[in-house]
């Protein structure tokens, strides 16, 4: 199994394709086995590499829980460095998405196009009461419910009335394995979460996705972070929910595919022109 190790953790990948190489972080539910449906797209024009963060997956849990995205960032940088990757597109999808961005304001010269799928602000957009409530009802939960009684709370949450059976059972197979040390790092992470002030320094080309139905990060949230974006751009998947990824994945990889090329064909345009 492919793995590298960061530190104290030892870090779980997936990577397939080839091509420039496009990095998937998953969110807070799921692992790396969430991005099945875009692997086996993706991966016939980028090399795609999907991990399990620490804590989630096939990962090791990280020996003191972490408190801040920063923390994943450089464990994700630990990660590329050792698969000798430089220059990557980033595609991150909720508290994925936050990562993202630490990653993108921490190591910007590593980044060259920035995708982010149905983005959270984190504490930035709550009052602290509600901030706080937050963070000790996911507290509580990952203490006192199994992982089986936190899915079946949270998954009607993360689709759209519009989801499949299949997609449902699939979302709860992987909900399902979860673990304490990585949920309680994320619930802490989002707890401290305030990047709307760093957004303007990054300045790569960026897209945000979000499902029209999602009502776990609203569309509000994307177009919020898309206004404080220098270069960036917004679409809206309609009738998905939170996982608009696993609901409609033939329209988001399609979207993918087109933000990704968009630069490279008029490149060669130019090269063809000046010839």
């Amino acid at each position: 199994m492919p793995y590298v190790q960061v530190g104290d953790l030892s870090i779980y990948y997936q990577m397939e394709g080839n091509g420039e190489p496009l990095v998937l972080l998953h969110g807070m539910s799921n692992n790396s086995q969430s991005w099945k449906e875009q692997i086996q797209v993706l991966k016939k024009h980028f090399t795609v590499i999907a991990w399990d963060a620490p804590g989630y997956g096939k990962s090791s849990d990280p020996a003191e829980e972490f408190r801040y995205f920063n923390e994943f960032a450089h464990i994700l940088n630990g990660m590329l460095e050792q698969l000798k990757l430089e220059k990557i597109y980033l595609l991150g999808h909720s508290m994925g998405a936050a990562v993202a961005l630490e990653f993108c304001i921490l190591y910007a010269n590593k980044v060259k196009k920035l995708i982010l799928a149905d983005p959270t602000r984190g504490a930035a957009a709550l009052d602290p009461e509600e901030n706080e409530l937050k963070l000790n009802n996911r507290l509580f939960s990952i203490k006192n419910l199994h992982p089986e009684e936190i899915a079946e709370k949270r998954i009607k949450a993360l689709l759209s009335p519009y989801a499949t059976k299949e997609v449902f059972q699939r979302v709860k197979e992987i909900m399902i394995q979860i673990r304490p040390a990585g949920y309680r790092s994320v619930a802490y992470s989002l707890y401290h979460q305030n990047q709307m002030k760093l957004l303007s320094q990054i300045g790569v080309p960026a897209l945000i996705i979000c499902g029209e139905l999602d009502s776990v990060t609203p569309v509000k949230e994307s177009r919020a972070i898309d206004e404080e974006l220098l270069n960036s751009q917004l679409v809206i998947i309609p009738k998905s929910g939170h996982l608009c990824y696993q609901e409609k994945p033939e329209e988001f990889n399609s979207i993918i595919i087109e933000f990704l090329n968009k630069e490279e064909v008029l490149q060669e345009a130019c090269k063809n022109i000046g010839k």
